[in-house]
């Protein structure tokens, strides 16, 4: 079971109300990371700090070049810190990975353009065994879901409570990820305002 692949299967499987960005989806998908790494026992949360600790044999390989990529040094890394720096790009990174391994597929190309459509799940055990968790109301997967704003397709299933995390570790985890989202909101909404108030300047300007 890997968390940060079944986060991106479901958020590419499930449908949104409006599309989800690629840096949620990247800081959600190191938070996914950071949980599976923390049940691994390969990292441990003094606080909110990092404290590496085994290093067990990983299977899944962005995983394990996650666990690789943790601070071994004092002073140690701070739970948004890591999903910052090991966030960026991390949802492209997991679409090649997807992609490579032929659970993420290009449709052929079509009408008078010849451009391919959006990537499609194929239809795999990998892919079931996201929608059985999902399904199941898992409360790690479900938490991250939820912070992107995917919803179950259940009718009613909307106006549900948020689940609770398993444990303090995992909700600590959790509630990083849901203010670094809201922080990199601001920051989006911030440089819409500024493009905004550029454009007005500019046009005043008769440039």
């Amino acid at each position: 079971m890997s968390t940060p692949r079944d986060l991106l299967i479901i958020t590419l499987d499930s449908e949104t109300s409006r599309p989800v960005e690629q840096g949620d989806l990247s800081l959600a998908l190191a938070g996914a990371e950071l949980i599976d790494l923390l049940a691994a026992e390969a990292v441990r949360l003094d606080g909110d700090q990092l404290v590496p600790g085994l290093a067990p044999p990983v299977a899944d390989r962005l995983l394990g070049e996650a666990a690789g990529a943790l601070v071994r040094e004092a002073p140690y890394e701070s739970v948004a810190d890591w999903l910052w720096r090991r966030g960026r790009g991390l949802a492209a990174a997991y679409r090649a990975e997807l992609e490579g391994e032929g659970q993420l597929v290009r449709p052929p190309r079509r009408g008078i353009s010849f451009r391919a459509g959006p990537p499609e799940l194929v239809d795999s055990s990998v892919r079931r065994q996201a929608a059985d968790r999902w399904a199941a109301d898992e409360p790690v997967l479900a938490g991250l879901a939820q912070a992107l704003g995917v919803r179950p397709r259940r009718a009613g299933s909307a106006d549900s409570a948020s689940p609770e995390a398993a444990d303090d570790t995992v909700a600590t985890v959790l509630a990083t990820v849901n203010d670094a989202l809201v922080e990199l909101a601001a920051v989006r909404q911030r440089r819409s305002i500024e493009d905004a108030a550029f454009d007005n300047i500019w046009r005043g300007s008769g440039g």
